[in-house]
């Protein structure tokens, strides 16, 4: 079967641009037109095929008399077979062609002559393609190529002006077919229509049109009948998401837009009228959190509780061991470690700003300032992938209890330890058997002393409970109360009198160190 003539250089460009925008438009159908369907395929096998006047029927005959040739259905249906004369094929379905041929051939050589035919191409068409496409004009073809590629090689249906309900087939003054491209899209059906020579594929102007948008799989704009639709006959078009429970309607009343809102249980009983906009929503009210438990208790695990619960009131169910430390419960949030990702990160890239938009006197500096630029954009690096631990401060507050409880909070009620983490810019970051009459630097003296790169004003205490203690080492009798199961972050030295960014870069140490409990070193 013969391909369709090579589009000039200036119209594949133009089919191309067009593809592209069929491929990012709104409205629903137009990502059919994407050129997946203007390349010729191997249809001439397609069973239900009609052969039609002009078809190439390829017939091998053989034993007693052999022949050969591919032939041309002629203008009154018929090909002519030698012995036989004419043979009627036209209307025969392709999958009855072999049987047509061979009854002919029994009538005369009844025995030692069998035959075989099939459809070796079939007939080039032209077919004009019409009305609100991108393209139109008169397209090279075969009658076996679907409407799908006609419209394809036309650019599609133009997305702002054209129906994809009403695609109609005409020959002559008589309508053959009328084709709605949406069943193609939902369920798959398109009919089998043959194009005849000077067929016309016709697009009408769209009907009404509604846009959606929201908690569905399919936000587009969707076209229907006029009086014919309701919300939920688009639900079966727009696909919600089993989460939507409500629809919004904005209703295009001329200057005044108005908005209803339903329950999708109604949906059947909300028309839609042309240039409505529906937003799908989950308008859930809550119900019940669940909360996890965790560390050194007989309870159960997994809490369902009433939304709106106190910690008082779980804690009142809980009963801890004995080796259970009470009194540094700890708590931590979903939400909150989200909250201490988003400013972490607000801080990184402000100092990747500051970085790269550092400005130098000289090339020398200019120089330095690079070098400079590209270990602390390592250490940004390094920063991202930092998480917070989402740990709440409540920190043995008197209201403690009446803290109220989300969905997915944890718990954590850890056993009593009798040491202490000393990390950071110390020699040997160890953990240190807890001795009252310990003072702070003596834990730091325990795990080798500082480095040289320690900042002594910048050490951090960070209790169980989420508390912490900054404490300035430098300043005369300068102390914190270490308790058992704390730990000590000796921060980083940083010089933050060269650059405004080392100001910064030490706030982020800070910041890291009490949202993750992670010293990041430079």
């Amino acid at each position: 079967m013969g391909g369709a003539p090579a589009l000039p250089a200036t119209a594949v460009a133009a089919q191309s641009q067009d593809h592209l925008n069929n491929q990012i438009s709104d409205v629903f159908g137009a990502q059919l037109f994407t050129g997946a369907f203007s390349q010729p395929g191997a249809t001439q096998f397609n069973p239900d095929y009609a052969i039609a006047i002009g078809d190439q029927i390829q017939v091998r005959l053989w034993g007693a008399f052999t022949f050969e040739e591919t032939l041309t259905v002629d203008p009154k249906g018929n090909i002519f077979l030698p012995h036989a004369g004419p043979v009627k094929v036209q209307g025969a379905r392709n999958e009855e062609l072999q049987a047509v041929v061979q009854a002919a051939m029994r009538r005369t050589f009844r025995n030692n002559v069998s035959s075989y035919a099939s459809l070796a191409a079939a007939q080039p068409v032209r077919v004009f393609v019409g009305g609100n496409v991108n393209r139109p004009g008169l397209y090279n073809g075969t009658s076996m190529d679907s409407v799908l590629r006609y419209l394809d090689m036309a650019g599609g249906v133009d997305p702002e002006r054209g129906s994809y309900l009403q695609v109609s087939i005409k020959r002559g003054q008589t309508t053959k077919a009328v084709v709605n491209l949406y069943d193609f899209l939902l369920d798959g059906s398109m009919p089998m229509v043959q194009l005849a020579d000077g067929d016309v594929i016709f697009v009408p102007p769209h009907a009404q049109r509604v846009k959606v948008k929201g908690l569905v799989a399919n936000a587009k704009r969707f076209e229907f009948k006029a009086g014919t639709q309701s919300v939920a006959q688009l639900m079966e078009f727009a696909k919600p998401f089993a989460t939507a429970t409500h629809v919004r309607v904005m209703r295009n009343t001329g200057s005044v837009r108005n908005a209803e809102y339903y329950p999708l249980s109604e949906a059947s009983m909300v028309a839609l009228a042309d240039g409505d906009e529906l937003e799908f929503t989950a308008d859930k009210k809550p119900g019940t959190i669940t909360v996890r438990v965790e560390g050194e208790h007989n309870s159960a695990q997994e809490y369902v509780l009433p939304y709106g619960t106190r910690m008082g009131a779980l804690m009142g169910q809980i009963a801890p061991t004995a080796d259970a430390d009470t009194q540094s419960v700890q708590l931590f949030r979903e939400s909150v470690k989200q909250r201490q990702k988003e400013m972490l990160a607000t801080s990184l890239h402000n100092l990747e700003m500051s970085l790269l938009t550092a400005r130098s006197g000289s090339s020398d500096e200019a120089r330095l300032r690079k070098e400079e630029a590209e270990l602390s954009l390592q250490w940004v690096e390094r920063a991202k992938k930092v998480e917070p631990v989402g740990q709440v401060q409540i920190a043995r507050a008197s209201q403690r209890d009446t803290i109220l409880l989300e969905n997915s909070d944890v718990i954590r009620i850890p056993r009593k330890d009798d040491l202490v983490l000393v990390s950071g810019e110390v020699l040997f970051p160890n953990a240190v058997a807890y001795e009252d009459s310990m003072t702070l630097q003596d834990y730091i003296e325990r795990a080798g002393g500082f480095t040289q790169m320690a900042d002594n004003a910048r050490v951090v205490v960070a209790r169980r409970d989420g508390a912490f203690e900054q404490v300035d080492t430098k300043r005369l009798f300068a102390d914190a109360e270490v308790r058992a199961g704390d730990q000590i972050l000796v921060l980083p030295k940083v010089d933050e009198k060269k650059r405004q960014f080392w100001k910064d870069m030490t706030q982020i140490i800070y910041q890291v160190a009490i949202s993750a409990k992670v010293v990041l070193g430079l």
